[in-house]
């Protein structure tokens, strides 16, 4: 008597397409509810920007859905619905500011500026394409790790060029732009991207030389000696932008993004020690020794010393806010210097107050958990260090922003992920975003499992034999 053949069932995850498409409508929808509202509040009219504004918005954000379809249909269904809310809560913001600015500029005689929404917009396309570009040219992940010095020589040679004379410019004290074909260009905000996959790849090479203990203290088992190379050149390039680029913020995320990549890879807490007493000695030397940052310490410490200055300004109006807001368009975000673009998180908090900042870092505290959600499914190392990077990349940014405009901490100048006034964060955040979502394809994706092999073919094998 034969034995049955045996059968497999698979289960097929569904790839939540749709729910990213119903999730893309009600993110549109509160975006263009926002800039209309801002639009009857202050002109008492609806924009006759109103459809260019949602058709931008709508159309960039279904030909992301569609290239999503085609390309990575298992990619995480969240992801693209949170990008597309903030972008455009952000342009919503921005065009405020451009209100408030221009009848400013009226009531004082002079001639309004040309408004910046529109400019933002055109950059949201820009980010876009670059977003189509990394769906649809990088097919796998895993190749980047056959990059991964490459990378690591991309990441420092977009650092070092707003330093080469000619090129780089010093605007707001710091030295991070560069002027080239007569636009200006922030390279540090791609070279982020390029120095976490030089990260990720280099830690899965030497994790487990770097895992090795030595001595142990108050329970932690700290690295060797011999170890400690990579991360003091870390901590040195980190320190060399903060003293020759001005720029805490990048000097904080740089250091920041490799000791977290060092303590996933390694799962080490002693990592985590060295890293915070280097970065605490650094800090504290800089403050000591360097007059830019003894300026923004200063600031933190004493922000209502300067009359009228950014940080108390944006306190100001956080507290004018409290804790619902005024409503939108029935704030002052002009007043607060920089309130399209470092201080944006004010303008919100003056407008919707409390509450609407809450919202915004859930959004933002979204963001991070589907990329760290995606680094826990992803089948390799590689993958999951690099999610794990560009989500804690986000995660980093935003608590600096919102820790410097709050006085938490000392103002950093970064730039708010989506929702600030410049192209190249705009752009280089929609590249992330695609790297994410082609990695949370990878790792959703269902295996293809072997063919079953029923009893009758075994036997037939063995009589072969």
């Amino acid at each position: 008597m034969s034995s049955p053949s045996t059968s497999v069932i698979q289960i097929i995850p569904r790839s939540r397409r749709g729910v990213e498409l119903m999730l893309l409508i009600v993110a549109i929808g509160v975006s263009v509810g926002a800039y209309v509202n801002i639009g009857i509040t202050v002109q008492d009219k609806v924009p006759a920007s109103t459809g260019y504004y949602a058709a931008g918005i709508g159309l960039l954000a279904l030909i992301a859905h569609m290239a999503l379809r085609y390309r990575a249909p298992y990619a995480d269904p969240v992801l693209l619905p949170c990008a597309v809310l903030l972008n455009g809560l952000g342009v919503a913001m921005i065009h405020r500011v451009d209100l408030g600015l221009a009848a400013a500029a009226v009531a004082n005689g002079r001639t309004p500026k040309s408004p910046a929404a529109p400019q933002q917009i055109t950059w949201t396309a820009v980010g876009v394409v670059l977003f189509l570009v990394v769906i649809l040219v990088i097919r796998d992940h895993r190749r980047l790790q056959a990059l991964t010095y490459t990378a690591g020589l991309a990441g420092l040679v977009l650092l070092v060029l707003p330093l080469v004379p000619g090129l780089g410019v010093d605007l707001n004290g710091a030295r991070i732009w560069i002027h080239l074909a007569g636009m200006s260009f922030q390279p540090g905000e791609f070279a982020k991207v390029c120095l976490v996959v030089f990260f990720a790849g280099y830690l899965v090479v030497k994790r487990d030389v770097l895992t090795l203990a030595g001595h142990r203290f108050l329970g932690l088992d700290l690295p060797r000696a011999r170890d400690l190379g990579p991360i003091l050149i870390a901590w040195a390039v980190s320190l060399g932008v903060l003293v020759f680029e001005k720029d805490l913020g990048s000097s904080l995320l740089f250091f920041g993004l490799f000791l977290i990549l060092l303590y996933i890879s390694t799962e080490r807490a002693g990592w985590l020690l060295i890293g915070g007493l280097l970065f605490a000695g650094g800090a504290y030397f800089a403050s000591q020794t360097f007059g830019h940052v003894q300026k923004r310490v200063d600031g933190w410490l004493h922000p209502f010393d300067e009359v009228g200055g950014q940080v108390a300004t944006g306190l100001m109006g956080q507290a004018w806010g409290g804790i619902l807001g005024r409503g939108l368009g029935q704030g002052r975000p002009e007043l607060t210097l920089y309130g399209q673009s470092d201080f944006i998180i004010s303008s919100f908090g003056e407008e919707l107050g409390l509450t609407g900042i809450i919202a915004i870092i859930l959004v933002y505290t979204l963001i991070v958990e589907r990329g760290l959600r995606t680094a826990l499914g992803c089948r390799d190392i590689f993958g999951k260090l690099v999610a794990a990077g560009l989500a804690m990349s986000f995660a980093l940014q935003v608590f600096v922003i919102v820790g410097g405009v709050t006085g938490l901490i000392p103002l950093t100048g970064l730039a708010t992920p989506f929702m600030a006034l410049g192209g190249t964060s705009l752009v280089a955040n929609w590249a992330i975003v695609a790297l994410l979502l082609r990695i949370s394809d990878q790792a959703r994706r269902p295996h293809t499992p072997a063919a079953p092999v029923s009893d009758e073919t075994i036997a037939m094998a063995v009589q072969k034999q």
